[in-house]
């Protein structure tokens, strides 16, 4: 029989649980309110999840101009896939060659952990990507800087090689004759799912996020067409005027330039920019807590 004491306990977790899951759900619920709010009571009362006049306008506007926004949401998809599966397939090679000690690992695994506490800046980071390695304005702008290897999830996938896949399967498989990609792709990845899935969720959602490299490395008159979804959002919050640049889309709304929903605009464009890491994460969401669990046991 469980005792008053264990119940009170439970009650409690469940109470900071839910207040904190409320907490976390909130923005989410605002974010969406605040979308089909009237652009002009949000302009002058400002958010709220009860507001006093709901309105289409901002979803209408991205529909007219969804020439531009679906091309920049298209980008966004195709950075995302190609970003995640070149770095997942990058970073599970790294960590294998690392926890199978191959020759000549310790350089590069120095190399790694080097990486993590010291760069060469800002300034040496764009010189070499621009100049050396002419990236500028090209689809490799958005794949290549900051987020195509990163030294903690290797790290993390190592620690999982070691530490939860026995070592007599690559044994067994090595006296049967398996090659190293042969154990790599038959045996390592197939029980590597949880972490694989944890680390390529979590840069799945980066390379969604990310508007840096559009600022640095695309220019808007060469790169434009290779805007993702976040460096439009981006600068429609750095520059609301634009916004108001194609006359004849807001004519064929009906509605005056001076009126177009500049408020309510980045709401709607941001909930259809979080709709594709909410519909995906439910599916990893059983590997995630898992896989990092694992991943970061230390020797």
């Amino acid at each position: 029989m469980r005792s008053m004491e264990y119940k009170i306990t439970q009650l409690v977790a469940y109470l900071v649980c839910g207040a904190a899951a409320l907490c976390a759900l909130a923005p989410f619920v605002l974010l969406v309110v605040a979308s089909f709010t009237d652009n002009a009571w949000a302009t002058a009362k400002g958010y709220s999840f009860f507001p006093g006049k709901f309105s289409m306008e901002a979803y209408r506007y991205i529909a007219v101009r969804w020439d531009q926004l679906g091309r920049a949401y298209l980008m966004s998809i195709i950075t995302t896939a190609s970003g995640t599966f070149l770095s997942v397939a990058i970073s599970t090679l790294f960590a294998y060659a690392i926890a199978e000690k191959v020759p000549g690992m310790k350089v590069l695994s120095f190399l790694l952990i080097f990486t993590m506490l010291f760069n060469g800046g800002i300034v040496a980071t764009y010189y070499t990507y621009v100049r050396v390695f002419r990236i500028r304005n090209t689809i490799w702008a958005l794949l290549l800087p900051n987020l195509l290897m990163n030294a903690f999830n290797v790290i993390l996938i190592r620690n999982y090689f070691v530490h939860s896949i026995p070592p007599s399967l690559k044994e067994a498989a090595r006296i049967d004759g398996a090659s190293e990609f042969r154990i790599f792709g038959q045996i390592m990845m197939p029980l590597s799912l949880p972490i694989v899935a944890t680390i390529g969720l979590m840069t799945a959602i980066a390379y969604w996020n990310d508007w840096i490299n559009g600022i640095y490395y695309l220019t808007e008159r060469g790169g434009s067409h290779l805007y993702t979804i976040t460096i439009i959002l981006n600068n429609i919050n750095e520059n609301i005027q634009i916004l108001v640049q194609n006359a004849s889309a807001a004519a064929s709304m009906g509605v005056a330039i001076s009126k177009l929903p500049s408020t309510t605009i980045r709401m709607a464009i941001a909930v259809i920019g979080i709709l594709p890491i909410l519909i995906m994460y439910p599916f990893f969401q059983k590997y995630f807590v898992r896989g990092i669990t694992l991943g970061g046991v230390k020797e």
